[in-house]
């Protein structure tokens, strides 16, 4: 099967010679595939492991969300940014790229543009991590639950975490997948303070439900007998479903125009990228 990388270097190929296939539905139909793949994978994971994978991910997770919104916010005044550009670039980045920014940004009521700009810089710096993450991992001799803890932390995007992890091996993909849903779990504590750090009037979250159904799908494949064909062909497709997450990816890169987004916001996102990726791989080749 072609892998991630290949799969959004294909789609960004095609796009810019052929035209994007999607171009009015894109963005929905990868945020679609990734919850059905995300939950397909479910089926070739073990409970017991995904519950140890799990716990060691929580106290990681929490500690990099916290320094990279902090860091967000002091950069915010270094750059001269909007702070809620800022706290966008910073959740985006914390905890699941374009997901996180969707569900934040009606909270703290950002702008179209200062939306437009987050996502666009996260879903670029996305992009690079997806191709050159398995490329480092392999020079650095990680092992595969190394590299599953490493880009479930430092990646962005659920997609792009799940591409390169995939790329890697099939334990760095079980890894990557657990860890980095524990990570957008976060979404629902960040949405909260949110609320209060910036007065905000707003009752009300996405929560990310398909989370859930994939920890009852782990729960079920334990204690309900399951056709060992049924697991094979669920997780196939999920994997099926993943590349072609990606290679819709890859179709949007060329419609991204740098010089819209800013420099200040692409020196932003570019500085938490390397300071998570380099302080998280520091953590996990250490302990």
């Amino acid at each position: 099967m072609i892998n991630g990388a290949i799969a959004l270097v294909m789609g960004f190929i095609a796009s810019y010679f052929l035209g994007h296939p999607l171009p009015k539905h894109n963005s929905k139909t990868i945020s679609q595939l990734l919850k059905i793949a995300v939950v397909g994978l479910a089926f070739g994971m073990n409970l017991q492991e995904t519950l140890a994978t799990g716990q060691d991910g929580i106290g990681l997770t929490a500690c990099f969300i916290a320094l990279t919104l902090g860091v967000a916010m002091i950069l915010s005044w270094a750059l001269k940014l909007p702070p809620k550009l800022s706290y966008l670039l910073g959740t985006g980045t914390a905890i699941c790229g374009g997901s996180a920014i969707a569900t934040i940004s009606p909270i703290i009521s950002a702008t179209e543009k200062d939306i437009s700009v987050s996502i666009g810089v996260v879903f670029l710096l996305n992009s690079v991590a997806l191709i050159i993450f398995p490329v480092i991992g392999q020079w650095l001799d990680l092992s595969q639950h190394q590299f599953g803890m490493w880009a479930a932390i430092a990646i962005h995007d659920t997609s792009s975490v799940v591409g390169a992890a995939s790329t890697y091996g099939d334990e760095a993909l079980r890894v990557a997948t657990t860890v980095k849903l524990v990570r957008a779990l976060w979404i629902i504590p960040v949405s909260i303070f949110s609320i209060f750090l910036f007065h905000s009037k707003s009752k009300g979250f996405q929560i990310p439900w398909f989370i859930l159904l994939f920890i009852t799908v782990i729960f079920a494949k334990d204690y309900l007998p399951m056709d060992p064909r049924l697991i094979g062909t669920a997780v196939g497709g999920a994997k099926a479903m993943m590349v072609l997450a990606l290679f819709l990816v890859g179709s949007s890169l060329p419609g991204i125009n740098i010089r819209s987004l800013g420099w200040g916001a692409l020196v932003l996102g570019l500085v938490l990228w390397i300071l998570v990726s380099v302080s998280s791989l520091f953590m996990v080749m250490s302990f």
